[in-house]
C-alpha cells in the first residue's frame, strides 16, 4: 500500500507528502497525502480508501461559489482560521466542506510533521495511506503561491486527492513552486501560532529514516465552516 506524499525539492529540504506512497520527499499521501521536502514531489499510486465503503464517490457539489467560505480547525493544541478558496478550487473546497461537516475529520491526528515545512493531517488511519474511498482532480493553476501558511492537498500522484491535506509552517514551503502539483485550497488567516506550535512538537523517524513523526498526538477535535 502507497502513501501520499509531498515531495519539496531544495538543497537543504527533503520532505514528502505522500498518500499511500513508501517514499518520504514529496508532500504526497502516504495513501492520502504527506509533503515531502525535496525539488519534486514523488509520484505514488492512488490511495487507498481508509475505511471501504465508508464514501464510494465524490460528494455531490453543494457549495456556492457566490459565497465566502471560512473554516476553524479546532486543535488540541489550538484553533486555525482558514479562508477557504471556493472560486478558485471549488472541487477541493466541496470536498473538504463536506467531509468536516460529516465530521469526518474529527479525531484525526498530525500524523507528519516537518519543522520548517509543512504539518500534514487527513489521515483516519493516522499513517499516511488512508482516506475517504474516492479520488478527485486536481486544481493547480489558480494563482496561488506555496508560502507559510498555505493550505493544500496532498496525494499520490495526478489526481489522486482524497481527504489528506497540509497547513505550510515555514519558509521551506516555497520549495514547492518549482513542482507545483499539490491544490492549495486555502490561507491560514489566524492562529499561525498554532500552526507553528504543531510544527515545533518532537518528532521521530519514521520507516524511512525521515524526522517526522510526532512523539506526543496532536489531534483534530473539530472543524467549523462558516460562510457569508
Amino acid at each position: 500500500m502507497k502513501r501520499t506524499l509531498i515531495t519539496v525539492s531544495s538543497v537543504l529540504l527533503s520532505i514528502s507528502l505522500l498518500v499511500g506512497c513508501s517514499n518520504s520527499a514529496a508532500p504526497e499521501q502516504n495513501n492520502q497525502g504527506q509533503p515531502v521536502q525535496q525539488e519534486k514531489p514523488k509520484d505514488t499510486a492512488p490511495a487507498h480508501p481508509a475505511t471501504p465503503g465508508k464514501y464510494k464517490e465524490y460528494p455531490a457539489m453543494t457549495i456556492d461559489q457566490k459565497k465566502d467560505y471560512h473554516a476553524t480547525i479546532s486543535t488540541s493544541m489550538g484553533d486555525v482560521t482558514i479562508d477557504l478558496f471556493e472560486k478558485d478550487a471549488p472541487l477541493a473546497v466541496n470536498n473538504f466542506v463536506f467531509l468536516a461537516k460529516d465530521k469526518f475529520y474529527d479525531g484525526i491526528k498530525f500524523h507528519r510533521i516537518i519543522k520548517d515545512f509543512m504539518i500534514q493531517t487527513g489521515d483516519p488511519l493516522g499513517t499516511g495511506r488512508g482516506g475517504p474511498g474516492y479520488t478527485f482532480e486536481d486544481e493547480l493553476k489558480n494563482g496561488h503561491k506555496y508560502e507559510p501558511g498555505v493550505v493544500a492537498m496532498a496525494n499520490s500522484g495526478k489526481n489522486t486527492n482524497g481527504s489528506q491535506f497540509f497547513i505550510g509552517s515555514g519558509p521551506d514551503v516555497k520549495g514547492l513552486d518549482n513542482s507545483p502539483d499539490y491544490t492549495i485550497f486555502g490561507k491560514v488567516t489566524g492562529g499561525m501560532d498554532v500552526v507553528q506550535k504543531i510544527a515545533g512538537t518532537k518528532v521521530k523517524k519514521d520507516q524511512t529514516g525521515e524526522p517526522s513523526v510526532p512523539e506526543q498526538t496532536i489531534t483534530i477535535k473539530s472543524i467549523t465552516i462558516t460562510e457569508k
